[in-house]
């Protein structure tokens, strides 16, 4: 609201006296709906000063009056009308969505003692049907300053929802590129490009979506959850940053000693993402897949993977599945230590390692999905 604009009492009969002003088509309109026609003229008397009195004998022409566009700002309808009684005109009103904000006045005969009847039917108000004019008059004001208060509340309630998307999305934004800088300090590193953990975030959203109505994997993939999945697979190996570069980029096969080390990345990945939830004294969906991811994808179905020989449904599934992921594109990836291989051959290599390195399930998931594998790896192929 401007500082210039009047506000209450004085605000409504300032904006009912320029609307008489502008002409009738102006006036906020109101259903007056009377079986007695001398009692349709006494109210519309009683209200044509601020308002277009649309009148109606029966409860069907009033349905229709408030069905019609623009809608009515207001409905006034007697207890008792033909074909249609006022309750039940209420009642229809309230369920179709399109007029169930319509606020709806009931006249009852006071004698007849049915107000109940109207509330129960979702009435905005009940009144006595002898009512006078300023009474009248004054609770349908009420009536219509509580509507236009409704209907600010809703636009500054869509205005609101609306500023938390875009928030949210910024930030998402954000952190999408805050995990991306962490996860290729690594990978650039070792590789000299990200493909490798764009191709990894990728399979591994196939193949979650894949098994999200497997009974093993469904109440795990959830949307949401194959969401998170995605934005955490890239920190697999964000452990290698504290890999010593004599050991990361040796081109020949490791010692014992230097693969000890090598083994720890998965140790320094989980201590820098569980330092974060630490930090910020909690943790949350992503946090854990990374943490599970980092710390356990080097594991095998077997029990005979490190760090800590975890087999079957003990490793978390996020791990198993970037596990595929990571082996699968490991294989078809050229290395300084090995020639890329075929996806055929990546794939019977794969199927021989199921229940033994590889979940069988995501195994048969992978089969499925193969195409989107082909897909996925010529679509962020490294360079020759």
């Amino acid at each position: 609201m401007r500082g210039d604009e009047p506000a209450g009492a004085l605000g409504d009969a300032v904006t009912a006296t320029a609307a008489v002003a502008a002409g009738p088509s102006a006036l906020p309109a109101i259903v007056v709906a009377h079986a007695d026609g001398a009692s349709r003229l006494r109210l519309g008397a009683l209200l044509q000063d601020r308002y277009r009195v649309l009148p109606a004998d029966s409860g069907p022409a009033a349905l229709r009056l408030a069905q019609q566009w623009p809608r009515p700002a207001l409905l006034l309808v007697a207890a008792a009308l033909p074909g249609v009684d006022g309750c039940a005109v209420c009642r229809q009103l309230k369920r179709d969505p399109d007029t169930a904000a319509l606020p709806v006045i009931v006249l009852t005969d006071a004698a007849a003692d049915s107000d109940d009847a109207g509330w129960r039917d979702g009435a905005a108000d009940v009144m006595d049907d002898a009512v006078g004019g300023p009474a009248l008059r004054a609770r349908i004001d009420t009536q219509l300053r509580l509507c236009r208060a409704s209907a600010l509340l809703a636009r500054q309630d869509a205005h609101l929802e609306q500023r938390v998307h875009e928030r949210t999305a910024e930030l998402s934004r954000m952190l999408d590129a805050v995990i991306w800088a962490l996860a290729s300090l690594g990978e650039m590193r070792e590789y000299r490009s990200t493909n490798h953990i764009h191709r990894v975030q990728h399979y591994v959203a196939a193949l979650a979506r894949q098994l999200q109505t497997h009974p093993r994997f469904a109440a795990e993939l959830s949307d949401d959850h194959v969401a998170l999945l995605f934005q955490a697979a890239p920190l697999h190996d964000i452990g290698k940053v504290a890999i010593p570069d004599a050991i990361l980029l040796k081109p020949g096969r490791l010692t014992d000693a230097e693969f000890a080390v090598m083994r720890r990345h998965t140790e320094f990945g989980r201590d820098a993402i569980a330092g974060v939830e630490r930090r910020l004294g909690t943790s949350n969906g992503f946090l854990r897949y990374a943490r599970e991811i980092a710390y356990s994808h080097q594991e095998k179905y077997d029990g005979s993977g490190y760090p800590q020989g975890l087999a079957g449904e003990a490793i978390p599934i996020a791990a198993r599945l970037v596990t595929v992921a990571d082996v699968y594109d490991a294989l078809i990836s050229r290395r300084v230590y090995k020639p890329a291989f075929t996806h055929e051959t990546a794939l019977e290599l794969i199927r021989q390692g199921s229940g033994e390195h590889f979940d069988p399930d995501i195994v048969d998931a992978l089969l499925i999905v193969e195409e989107q594998f082909v897909a996925i790896a010529a679509q962020f192929r490294d360079a020759d």
